[in-house]
């Protein structure tokens, strides 16, 4: 039985029965069979699909807006944000893709052409996590359809009734059934999926431990697998910055989320020329932030996703003040009145990180920024590649001499200018070191799960 809890109440909301051994393979055989025949729909039909997806989505924006609320605790807002976002990725699919499925022909030196076609393969498998749970599960959904391969989630264990909502939307959009299926499992039965010939290939988005569980089992049977493992971006000022924008795009990128989001940068990286003005201001503003209820419009910050997440910052933030870091303020469980009974946490700044500790080179998964001061430029970029992490970053200079240096020496998949990171359909997304490999979105996204078909002719 997988059970999910409401983060701001500390309420159960419902059971979900895990899928037997015979369950899981009636959802191999309906994908199987979804596939033999989505292969061979053309293209204007699996665009069909995700245009009426969109709109599916568009026209049960709030219902699935409020499950994801209920379930992990993000302001309604943002949940619904996150919805209208899944529509637009839908839309970009069906509107842009098709183009980037055109054949690709080269001459060859010998005389005749070599073409080059992108077909389907099969079953992907997606082992998605809690902090956005549609945006991350439509990062491969989307291409996927229009790709002609078929959809199998794994979601988090607290976000089932998000996982099983995205399926309803799939019926009532219309698709055939088993071409997308959320499968209510745990992580033990993810070894044996992989494992079996009907599935090809893999994505998952998660921590460390996950990423390496997964790619090892998907080396095991020699199958492609996208890891997006999280980090610790980065967020550089420098002095030529403009200030304001720079500390309103710092909070916002703690809090967002309540800080639980993979590319939002969690260590500040502050030039010391404008370091004392860039934390008068910034602290302030992080203490004016207010935490509470997430359906309230006038709430920046609900509750963390789970008393277990809450639990793992807060021993962050007692590890970085035992390796000599100062919590300036804030980073402490709200539990009393309008708070009490949620895994609420209050928005903090920690400052004097031990560099060489391991707190320096962890990821805080919640609304606590890491603050550190920069001598110069050289010294940002030595600080902002000092983790074992190279998902985003962010940087704020107007100096263009200083911004190619960032975007050619930051070791990381994704440099933001002058704005905080964000995703985007039209964009690819993914990281280097740590932070995994393979790239989502765009049309490198549509083509990862797919056969590059070369065919060659001669004359």
């Amino acid at each position: 039985m997988i059970s999910t809890h409401n983060p701001a109440t500390g309420q159960k909301l419902a059971d979900y029965e895990e899928l037997t051994k015979d369950g899981i393979e009636d959802a191999l055989v309906r994908a199987d069979t979804a596939y033999r025949s989505w292969r061979e729909t053309g293209l204007d039909e699996r665009c069909a699909l995700l245009e009426k997806l969109a709109e599916t989505y568009e026209a049960n924006a709030d219902r699935l807006a409020r499950m994801c609320t209920k379930e992990m605790g993000k302001t309604l807002s943002s949940a619904t944000a996150e919805v209208h976002k899944c529509a637009t990725a839908f839309r970009h699919f069906a509107q842009e893709g098709p183009a980037m499925l055109d054949d690709i022909t080269w001459q060859l030196g010998g005389g005749g052409t070599a073409t080059g076609r992108w077909l389907p393969q099969g079953a992907v498998l997606a082992v998605m996590p809690w902090n956005f749970p549609y945006w991350q599960a439509v990062r491969f959904l989307a291409p996927t359809i229009l790709a002609g391969n078929v959809g199998l989630l794994k979601h988090a264990s607290s976000v089932q009734g998000c996982g099983a909502l995205m399926e309803e939307m799939m019926v009532e959009a219309g698709a055939p059934d088993g071409l997308f299926q959320n499968l209510p499992i745990k992580s033990d039965a993810v070894a044996d999926i992989l494992a079996d010939r009907r599935v090809v290939a893999a994505t998952l988005t998660g921590s460390e431990g996950a990423g390496r569980a997964v790619a090892e089992q998907a080396g095991k049977h020699l199958k492609k697998v996208v890891l997006e493992l999280g980090g610790s971006d980065p967020f550089i000022v420098m002095p030529s910055a403009d200030l304001d924008d720079a500390v309103e795009q710092a909070v916002q990128a703690r809090i967002q989320n309540t800080g639980q989001s993979c590319i939002c940068g969690k260590r500040m990286i502050v030039h010391t020329d404008i370091y004392d003005s860039f934390m008068a201001k910034f602290t302030g503003a992080m203490q004016a932030v207010t935490t509470g209820d997430p359906y309230d419009d006038a709430t920046d910050m609900g509750p963390l996703s789970s008393f277990e997440q809450r639990e793992t910052v807060l021993d962050q933030i007692a590890k970085a003040q035992d390796e000599g870091a100062k919590l300036e303020f804030g980073g402490e469980a709200l539990d009393a009145g309008a708070h009490a009974g949620g895994a609420y946490i209050s928005a903090g700044v920690l400052t004097g990180i031990d560099l060489d500790g391991p707190m320096a080179k962890e990821e805080i998964f919640g609304p606590i920024a890491m603050v550190f001061r920069a001598e110069d430029i050289d010294h940002a970029i030595a600080l902002a590649n000092n983790i074992p992490f190279g998902l985003g970053s962010a940087v704020f200079t107007q100096d263009e001499v200083e911004q190619e240096r960032f975007i050619r020496d930051i070791e990381a998949g994704m440099t933001a200018i002058n704005q905080m990171l964000s995703s985007s359909a039209e964009a690819p997304f993914g990281g280097i070191k740590n932070s995994g490999h393979g790239r989502e979105l765009a049309q490198f996204g549509l083509h990862t799960f797919m056969n590059l078909k070369t065919v060659m002719r001669l004359g």
